[in-house]
C-alpha cells in the first residue's frame, strides 16, 4: 500500500493534509486551551504579585523573581523543548508540556515559602516551553494547507484575548478569593485540554537524538542573556559582563552545531532567505511591541496627565484591534501574498506609534484611541501572516524548530524592546523619553514592514532540500 493511501485511511499520519471534522476541531481545541492556559497563567502572576509579597511576608525584590523564574525557564529550553518535540513527536511533548504545567500550578497553589513558589514557577515555565512552539507545529499538521492561515489568525486570537484578559481575571479571583487559587484553577482547565489532546495528530519523531552539551549552551547563553539585560543599568559592569557571556556561549553553540543536519538552534532554517527574513522582521515588530507598551502608560500619565484607570481604557483599543485584525489576516494569508500583508501591517503601526508620539493629543484624546486602534491593527495584520511564512517555509518534519524559533523572536524583541525603554529612562527626562522610545517603535515598526517585502518571491512553500523557502504555491515552488 503507497504512503497516499495509508494518509487516506488514517488521518493521524503525517503525510494527510490536516484532520477530518471533528477530530480537527477537537484537537484544535486542545492547542488553543493549552495556549490560553499559559498566557493568562503569565499575566493573572503579574497581578498577584503585591498580594502574594503580603502574604508571605517577603520584599518586592524576591516577589519580581515570580515572573523573572517562569521567564527564564521558557527561554532557556524553548528551543530543547522543540528538539524534543522533533525527536519524539509534537503530541507527546506537547502533552507532557501541559502535564508539567498542571502540575507544577499545583505546586504553586500549595507552594509553603516564596523560594518555594519561585521554584514552582520555573518548572512551570518548562511546561510552557513545550507548549508554545508545539502548538504551532501541531497546527500544521491538524489543518489542510488552504486552511492554515486561518488556524494560525485563531491562534493569535486565543493569544490576544487571553492577554487583554488576563489581568481582568486575576482581579476578579482576588477579590473573592485567596490568590492561591490563581494557580489552583488552573488544574481542571488543565484536565480539560488533556482530554481533547487525545484527537491531535500523530506526526512521528525523528532518529535524531539531543545534544546535551547543546542543551546546555543553549540554556547558561540564554539565561545570561537575559539576565544581561536586566542588569545592564543597575549594575553595568555586571550587565556587560553577562551579556559577553552571552555572546561567547552564542558562539560556541553554534560552532558545535553548524555541521549538522538538523540542530537544535535552526540554522539550516536560517539559510533559507525567506525564513530569515521572517525572524528579522518579527524581533523589529516585538521590540516596536514591547517599547510601546512600556512607553505609553508614562505618555498619557505625564504627558497628557491622565489619571490609571484613563490609562488603562486608552490603551484597550490595541489589543481589541489586534482581535479584530488576527482572524481577518490569518483568512487573507491565505489568499493573498504574506509579504505584502505584512508590509501593510507594519506601515499601519508605524503611522498609528508616529502618531502618538508627535501630535499634540492632550484636548483630542479620540484621536489617541483612533491611532491606538491603528497600530493594534497594523500589528495583528503583520503577525498572522508573517508567522504563517515562518511555518511554511520550514519543512513539515521541521515545523517544532519553526514553532520554537518564533517563540526565540517574540522573546528577544520584547527583551530587547524593555531594555531600550530602561536605557531612554535612564538617560532622558521621563517627560521625553516616552515620546522618543514611541519615534523609534515606528521606525521598527515601518522597518518591519519594509524588510518583510525583501523575501523575494511572495508566499512558500513546505519543501525540504535545495527549494526550501521558495513559495507556499505549488506552481511557484515549481518555479524556483
Amino acid at each position: 500500500m503507497s504512503s497516499a493511501q495509508t494518509a487516506a485511511l488514517d488521518p493521524l499520519t503525517p503525510e494527510a493534509d490536516g484532520l477530518p471534522m471533528p477530530r480537527r476541531l477537537l484537537a484544535a481545541i486542545a492547542i488553543l486551551g493549552a495556549l490560553a492556559l499559559v498566557v493568562i497563567d503569565g499575566a493573572i502572576a503579574n497581578v498577584a504579585l503585591p498580594s502574594i509579597a503580603l502574604k508571605l511576608n517577603a520584599p518586592p525584590s524576591q516577589t519580581v523573581w515570580i515572573v523573572t523564574g517562569y521567564q527564564l525557564a521558557v527561554v532557556m529550553f524553548l528551543l530543547p523543548a522543540s528538539a524534543l518535540g522533533e525527536r519524539y513527536g509534537y503530541r507527546r511533548v506537547f502533552a507532557s508540556g501541559v502535564v508539567l504545567f498542571t502540575l507544577a500550578s499545583a505546586l504553586c497553589a500549595f507552594a509553603p515559602s516564596m523560594s518555594g513558589l519561585v521554584a514552582a514557577r520555573f518548572i512551570q515555565g518548562l511546561g510552557s516551553a513545550a507548549v508554545m512552539p508545539l502548538g504551532l507545529a501541531l497546527l500544521r499538521h491538524t489543518y489542510p494547507r488552504r486552511l492554515l492561515g486561518s488556524a494560525i489568525g485563531w491562534n493569535a486570537l486565543a493569544v490576544a484575548i487571553s492577554s487583554a484578559a488576563g489581568p481582568g481575571i486575576g482581579a476578579a479571583i482576588l477579590a473573592i478569593a485567596d490568590w492561591r487559587w490563581l494557580f489552583a484553577v488552573n488544574l481542571p482547565i488543565g484536565a480539560l485540554v488533556l482530554l481533547f489532546a487525545v484527537n491531535l495528530p500523530k506526526a512521528a519523531g525523528s532518529a535524531k537524538s539531543i545534544d546535551g552539551v547543546s542543551v546546555a549552551l543553549n540554556a547558561g547563553l540564554f539565561a545570561a542573556f537575559v539576565m544581561g539585560c536586566d542588569y545592564l543599568l543597575s549594575e553595568p559592569p555586571l550587565g556587560v559582563g553577562l551579556l559577553i557571556l552571552a555572546a561567547l556561549g552564542m558562539w560556541a553553540l553554534v560552532r558545535r552545531e553548524m555541521p549538522l543536519a538538523a540542530p537544535m538552534i535552526p540554522l539550516d532554517l536560517l539559510r533559507g532567505h525567506s525564513f530569515r527574513i521572517s525572524i528579522i522582521a518579527s524581533v523589529c515588530c516585538f521590540v516596536a511591541q514591547m517599547a510601546s507598551f512600556i512607553a505609553l502608560p508614562f505618555h498619557l500619565q505625564h504627558a497628557l496627565g491622565l489619571s490609571a484607570s484613563a490609562t488603562g481604557l486608552l490603551m484597550t483599543p490595541w489589543p481589541i484591534a489586534v482581535m479584530a485584525a488576527a482572524p481577518l489576516s490569518g483568512r487573507l494569508s491565505d489568499r493573498v501574498p504574506t509579504a505584502w500583508l505584512c508590509a501593510a501591517g507594519g506601515v499601519c503601526m508605524a503611522i498609528g506609534l508616529a502618531a502618538c508620539a508627535a501630535l499634540p493629543l492632550q484636548s483630542h484624546l479620540i484621536f489617541f484611541v483612533m491611532f491606538s486602534g491603528l497600530t493594534g491593527l497594523g500589528f495583528g495584520f503583520f503577525q498572522t501572516p508573517n508567522n504563517r511564512n515562518m511555518l511554511m517555509t520550514a519543512p513539515k518534519e521541521r515545523s517544532g524548530a519553526a514553532g520554537g524559533m518564533q517563540g526565540m523572536a517574540r522573546l528577544s524583541g520584547q527583551t530587547l524592546g524593555s531594555v531600550m525603554m530602561g536605557t531612554l529612562f535612564a538617560l532622558l527626562p521621563t517627560a521625553v523619553a516616552p515620546r522618543l522610545g514611541l519615534a523609534i517603535s515606528a521606525v521598527l515598526a515601518l522597518t518591519a514592514g519594509v524588510v518583510s517585502t525583501l523575501r523575494g518571491l511572495p508566499r512558500t512553500a513546505p519543501v525540504s532540500g535545495p527549494a526550501a523557502g521558495a513559495g507556499d504555491r505549488p506552481d511557484e515552488a515549481r518555479k524556483a
